[in-house]
C-alpha cells in the first residue's frame, strides 16, 4: 500500500530557477515508484508484454530483439495510454502569495503541483497546455506531448510572481470558448471569489464537453483560523482593506462562511461529474498526486 508522508516542503527548495524543474521530476519520480503496480491501469505506460504484429501496428513498438530470435514479428504492448489533452489553469492573483507559520506559499506550491502534474501527464504520453490566469490571462502555453516540454513549462512558471486580483469567474469562461477541443481542465486555485460566480464558469467548461478537476489550494491557517488575540487583517490584493480585530469576535462566523463557500463549489462540481480535491500546503505534493490518479480512475477522460 502507497504511504502518503505529510510534511512540508520549503521555499528555498525551488529558489534556484532549474530545481523546479529537478524537485517536481524527483517528486514524481519517488511516487511512481511507491505506487509500485499501481491500480491506476490509465495512467501506467510501462512495458506489459508482446503480441503478434498486425497489419497497421506501429512501426516503432517492433520488438526486433525478439524478430531475430523467432524470425516473428512481435510488438510491445503498453497498458493502458489515454493520451489525453490537458489544460492547467494555474491562479497566480496575489490571494496566492499568502503563506503563514513559514510554510510554502498557496502559489509556490501550486507551482510545484502544476510542474508535477506535467511531467507526469507527459511522461504517460498526454499532451499539457498552461494558462496563467487571475483577473485575466497573463500567459497560454500551448497543449504539446513533446517529452523535453515540461522542462519548459517549468521554467516558464518558476519565477512568476502573484499578480492581478482573484476574479476566476470570468477567466473561466473566456478559457471554457478559447479551448475548442475537448479536454481534461485541471483548475489549480485557491478559488477566493463568488462561489456563485465560480460555478458558473465551471459549469461553461462542463457545458463544452471538458472533464473537470479542481484542486483548492489552501494554508491550513485559513481553513481553522487558529489565531488568538488582536490581530490587523489586510487584502494582500488591494493593501488597502485593513481590518483590526480580535479573532474570537470573527472566527465562528468566517468559519462558516468558508467552509459554505468551498462545500458549495464542491457538491456542485461533483454534481457535474467533475473531481473536487482539497489540498492544504503543510501537505506533501504526493497526496495531490494520489488524489488525481484516484479521481482519474473513477471516471473516463477525453482522448486526443
Amino acid at each position: 500500500m502507497y504511504s502518503i508522508p505529510t510534511d512540508t516542503l520549503p521555499d528555498s527548495l525551488i529558489a534556484p530557477l532549474e530545481n523546479l524543474e529537478l524537485l517536481a521530476r524527483h517528486i514524481v519520480e519517488g511516487f511512481i515508484t511507491g505506487l509500485h503496480k499501481s491500480p491506476f491501469h490509465g495512467f501506467s505506460v510501462e512495458f506489459s508484454q508482446h503480441r503478434a504484429y498486425m497489419q497497421g501496428d506501429d512501426l516503432k513498438h517492433i520488438d526486433w530483439k525478439v524478430l531475430a530470435r523467432k524470425e516473428k514479428y512481435f510488438v510491445k504492448q503498453y497498458e493502458e495510454e489515454t493520451n489525453a489533452r490537458v489544460y492547467i489553469l494555474l491562479d497566480i492573483s496575489r490571494s496566492m502569495t499568502f503563506s503563514a507559520n513559514g510554510r510554502l506559499s498557496k502559489l509556490n506550491y501550486a507551482k510545484v503541483l502544476s510542474a508535477a502534474l506535467s511531467y507526469m501527464l507527459i511522461r504517460q504520453r498526454d499532451a499539457v497546455g498552461m494558462y496563467l490566469f487571475s483577473d485575466r490571462i497573463y500567459q497560454h502555453y500551448p497543449v504539446k506531448s513533446l517529452p523535453n516540454y515540461y522542462n519548459y513549462l517549468a521554467r516558464q512558471i518558476h519565477n512568476q510572481a502573484g499578480q492581478g486580483a482573484a476574479v476566476a469567474s470570468a477567466v473561466l469562461h473566456e478559457l471554457a470558448e478559447r479551448i475548442h477541443r475537448r479536454s481534461m481542465v485541471i483548475i489549480i486555485s485557491d478559488l477566493m471569489d463568488d462561489s456563485a460566480t465560480l460555478l458558473e464558469g465551471i459549469r461553461h467548461l462542463h457545458h463544452n464537453k471538458h472533464d473537470i478537476i479542481v484542486f483548492t489550494i489552501n494554508d491550513p491557517l485559513e481553513l481553522q483560523m487558529d489565531l488568538d488575540g488582536s490581530f490587523l487583517f489586510e487584502d494582500l490584493e488591494s493593501h488597502v482593506l485593513k481590518i483590526k480585530t480580535e479573532t474570537r469576535y470573527i472566527r465562528e462566523a468566517y468559519l462558516k462562511r468558508i467552509r459554505t463557500h468551498y462545500q458549495q463549489i464542491k457538491t456542485h462540481t461533483l454534481d457535474m461529474g467533475g473531481a473536487f480535491i482539497p489540498i492544504q500546503t503543510d501537505q506533501k505534493i504526493e497526496k495531490a498526486l494520489y488524489d488525481f490518479l484516484s479521481a482519474r480512475h473513477k471516471q473516463p477522460f477525453s482522448a486526443l
